[in-house]
């Protein structure tokens, strides 16, 4: 069996003197953007770590003593975060994994070629759209009890939920939420799947019906494996805006019957309840939850990504 030899590295190509001076001149030009933003992130942090590193007290104004990781260590003991946590994990997980098939199922639909496709894509991206605020609002109000859209609808059809208190009850008011987030997010999702599958060649799909292959063979074998980093992108979007969930849960629930987020549960304790250490250490908890998430998300699927881009070149 032959060896192959690898040739030695011949290092680092070296940088003449005009790439320097031009690096520096771009470093120059874009610093005092780069420090202003680094400020507006890193002030506001910095000042949330701060008052979650004292105890205020809720009489007088000003009052506080500082408790060390005190906060911290009551909130990763209390119930209520950990119940927090795991309903925001179920929420994401469940509103992401739906989006993506129904993203996926609609970019395909919205990819094909026939009369009127400008006006659909136009109308199916209109949900997006909407105020997130006002789409909760018009969800609470099509599941009311007894004038609700969606209850009047499934009594008169004499089918399971009409006489059900869907924000009322535990489980079925998870499935509002889900349903809510779904409905609104999913045409962002599909706007991501669309445009990867706008850059797989039609030469592809002519190579794969000339050797005789189904609709089927050619989206599992062909279409998903070319569009996984759009999905995978999608998701990593998605995953992170829904851990931050909060104005849905408050808008239809108002964290009860088992939707409470870890964004809910912060604001709870820090703005009604006046606890402003302990809200501040359950906000910086609910920021290094999503950040660790992310630096997941860019580990491993950051990783899927380079290496489909190495294999397409």
């Amino acid at each position: 069996m032959a060896i192959k030899t690898i040739p030695a590295s011949r290092g680092p190509a070296k940088t003449s003197g005009r790439d320097r001076a031009e690096r520096k001149l771009a470093f120059r030009m874009t610093a005092p953007s780069l420090v202003i933003m680094a400020l507006v992130a890193a002030v506001p942090i910095g000042y949330a770590i701060w008052l979650s590193l004292n105890q205020y007290s809720v009489r007088t104004a000003g009052l506080s003593r500082f408790v060390g990781l005190e906060n911290y260590i009551n909130a990763l003991a209390s119930q209520e975060w950990w119940a927090a946590f795991g309903q925001t994990f179920l929420f994401a997980g469940l509103s992401v994994s739906l989006e993506l098939v129904l993203g996926t199922a609609m970019a395909l639909l919205l990819n094909l070629a026939f009369k009127g496709r400008a006006v659909l894509r136009t109308v199916v991206l209109l949900p997006y759209a909407i105020i997130t605020v006002v789409s909760a609002i018009t969800w609470q109000t099509m599941f009311q009890p007894n004038m609700g859209l969606v209850t009047n609808v499934l009594s008169a059809l004499g089918l399971p939920g009409g006489d059900v208190v869907w924000l009322g009850e535990h489980g079925y008011a998870m499935a509002v939420i889900v349903m809510a987030d779904v409905w609104k997010t999913t045409p962002f999702a599909a706007l991501i799947i669309l445009a990867g599958l706008q850059v797989i060649s039609a030469e592809t799909y002519e190579a794969a019906e000339l050797d005789g292959a189904s609709k089927w063979q050619t989206f599992v074998n062909i279409t998903l494996p070319l569009l996984r980093p759009a999905i995978v992108l999608a998701a990593i979007f998605r995953t992170m805006d829904a851990l931050r969930v909060f104005d849905l849960p408050f808008v239809l629930t108002r964290g009860a019957n088992g939707t409470e987020s870890m964004s809910m549960l912060a604001y709870t304790q820090l703005r009604e309840n006046r606890l402003v250490g302990e809200g501040s250490a359950l906000s910086i908890l609910t920021f290094l939850t999503v950040m660790v998430v992310s630096v997941i998300y860019v580990r491993f699927a950051g990783g899927n990504i380079r290496d489909v881009a190495k294999e397409e070149q």
